[in-house]
């Protein structure tokens, strides 16, 4: 239960190769952080550096207004859940969520009593006594999460903790996470992972990485609806969002693009009169597609189609060397393949971006 504060954080080895800088990041008690980017991205890295596993290169990391750089990771109070489990093999369940406390030489009524909340909160009261062999998947990482809550830490760090699951057991899971910190909300969780449906649904914040720093930080449906650059637009959302070149012809309160392959796009992002005649790129995801006669935004031929039952996926030929445009219909549309189809989208629904950036952050 803190706060912490990340300024001017940098990561860099032996001297010479960098991967993270210019981190400035406030978290607030209580909230649910998830850091998500490309692999490679330095996120687990920072999770690291926030557990004290590595060292802060550059800048500070304040735990409850404490400057922690260069306190030991059992000083920080911190528990981190980490992808592979963990576990002591030779342990029973009850002994390995009490195995920190027992080291800590707090009282055996104490420790019992941790351990009984905490498997009471995690429904593993009937597996106490069994070792983790005799464990599914999914109880070993609800034990592995039962281990961190014992300790009443601080700060939760989970590093990509649903990874080895499976689809099922993983969305079972994603779910008892999500009800874990309800009854929960004064502790602070950081949260890696690369799944964007964990990052969307679990987060209070989503932290964007890229490029060695921060992208963009924001709620869940802030980053979907308002990206602020083309990365962040195509990062957050399945299938990414088409970007379609074009130039604006007409601007204010909404902006007209004509585009480049025909039709015409209008967006609710406001442009000044400088803005006529600028070349950029028109974004709209899949989903917000629609099928038209009218005017419309693209026109291409299908490609492949994928019904899938509440709705079918478009892949539409590639046009030159752009990537190929991908729609997203609702219902059954088992009669397109092969066809063209005219598809035009909201105001409110159409971003726009010039040299990578949104208009909205200019």
């Amino acid at each position: 239960m803190a706060n912490l504060k990340l300024t001017n954080v940098e990561k860099t080895y032996a001297g010479a190769v960098n991967v993270l800088n210019n981190i400035n990041l406030d978290i607030k008690q209580g909230e649910l952080i998830v850091f998500v980017g490309p692999s490679g991205c330095g996120k687990s890295t920072l999770l690291r550096m926030i557990a004290g596993l590595e060292k802060i290169t550059g800048g500070t990391l304040e735990i409850d207004n404490e400057v922690v750089n260069d306190m030991p990771p059992a000083m920080r109070g911190i528990a981190m859940v980490f992808q592979s489990y963990a576990l002591y093999p030779h342990m029973t369940v009850r002994e390995n969520m009490s195995f920190a406390l027992k080291i800590a030489k707090k009282p055996q009524n104490e420790i019992d009593a941790a351990v009984d909340r905490a498997a009471k909160m995690l429904q593993l009261d009937e597996y106490l006594d069994r070792l983790p062999k005799a464990l599914s998947g999914g109880q070993r990482q609800r034990v592995a999460i039962g281990r961190s809550i014992v300790r009443d830490p601080k700060v939760y760090l989970f590093d990509e903790p649903l990874s080895n699951l499976d689809a099922a057991l993983r969305v079972a899971t994603r779910i008892e996470i999500a009800q874990l910190k309800e009854q929960m909300p004064e502790s602070t969780m950081i949260y890696v992972t690369h799944d964007q449906v964990e990052a969307m649904t679990l987060a209070t914040r989503i932290v964007v990485l890229a490029n060695k720093g921060i992208a963009q930080v924001g709620a869940p449906l802030e980053l979907y609806e308002r990206p602020n650059s083309e990365f962040v637009a195509q990062f957050i959302g399945s299938p990414s969002m088409n970007l379609l070149p074009g130039e604006i012809v007409g601007t204010g309160a909404q902006t007209t693009i004509r585009m480049d392959g025909g039709g015409t796009a209008v967006s609710d992002y406001p442009s000044t009169d400088a803005d006529m005649g600028l070349k950029v790129n028109v974004g709209v995801r899949p989903e917000d597609f629609l099928e038209t006669a009218g005017d419309y935004i693209f026109e291409g031929k299908v490609n492949i189609t994928e019904a899938l039952g509440e709705v079918t996926l478009l892949y539409f030929e590639p046009q030159g060397n752009a990537d190929a445009v991908i729609g997203k219909l609702p219902g059954i549309h088992a009669d397109l393949r092969g066809k063209p189809v005219k598809l035009g989208a909201s105001p409110d629904k159409v971003h726009v971006f010039h040299n990578g950036t949104s208009l909205l952050y200019r």
